[in-house]
């Protein structure tokens, strides 16, 4: 009898634990896995189609990644960060993205290409702030902010592909996951801080094609502490709301 490849039965099981892999992600991104949230082998593989070995092993290269933890009780879970964390986060992106900035704007100017796609990503922005006054609501639908996540990832990731260095958009990428994380806890962007976003934005695009590498930096450099800012000011009230509940639950117990 012939002998069976194993090429195919590799590639098809790399392949599977690759779903697994973008699966978990997804649903981080989304919310839908909250941190804390233990992770299910069995829902995953059932949801795949496929036996848990692929997801047990997508599981592991998340949990070496830092967005699944070991949970004390047994399991892997969601990774719960800290304000530390979160500190953390943002330094490292900010070193790194104004890096990569700075490397396009001493460069050889955008394509076209890019910069059609930079400026659509800012039409979108502003076109979510039309639509926010005009609904005279304060802050943004769930729907409305999936569309301003997708265009605020396209912008920066777009600045750093244009400085051809994908180590760096993939640790960013990665950064922004993780903080992603503890921002499900939040809701919709109130008005001033989408003309917030959109007017840094809009300024670091021309300092970009003003191959202004000073300016470039500075201004991305603020605008990045400026979300760190108020990542940290969501963390601390979540953390008082879930501390006046704990004692809030502890003087009924107690009554």
């Amino acid at each position: 009898m012939p002998r069976r490849s194993t090429t195919h039965h590799t590639g098809k099981t790399q392949s599977v634990r690759r779903q697994a892999y973008l699966l978990i992600q997804k649903k981080i991104a989304s919310g839908e896995l909250e941190a804390g949230t233990l992770i299910s082998e069995v829902a995953l593989a059932r949801e795949l189609g496929s036996s848990r070995t692929p997801v047990r092993e997508a599981a592991g290269q998340l949990l070496a990644e830092g967005l699944l933890e070991l949970s004390p009780g047994g399991g892997i879970v969601v990774t719960q960060l800290t304000r530390q964390d979160i500190v953390d986060l943002y330094e490292l992106r900010e070193a790194l993205e104004v890096f990569a900035v700075g490397r396009v704007a001493a460069g050889n100017g955008i394509r076209r290409e890019d910069l059609d796609r930079l400026e659509g990503s800012l039409e979108e922005t502003q076109s979510l702030l039309k639509e926010l006054i005009a609904s005279g609501r304060n802050e943004l639908t769930g729907e409305q902010m999936k569309r301003f996540v997708l265009s605020d990832l396209t912008f920066h990731a777009l600045l750093i592909r244009v400085a051809a260095n994908a180590r760096i958009l993939k640790v960013v990428n990665e950064t922004r996951l993780m903080i992603r994380i503890f921002r499900i806890h939040r809701s919709g962007h109130r008005r001033d801080e989408l003309e917030r976003i959109y007017e840094s934005h809009k300024d670091i695009l021309q300092a970009v094609i003003e191959r202004n590498v000073e300016r470039c930096r500075a201004l991305l450099g603020e605008h990045i502490r400026a979300s760190a800012k108020e990542r940290l000011d969501e963390f601390d009230l979540w953390e008082r709301e879930n501390h006046l509940s704990d004692v809030d639950l502890s003087d009924a117990v107690s009554l």
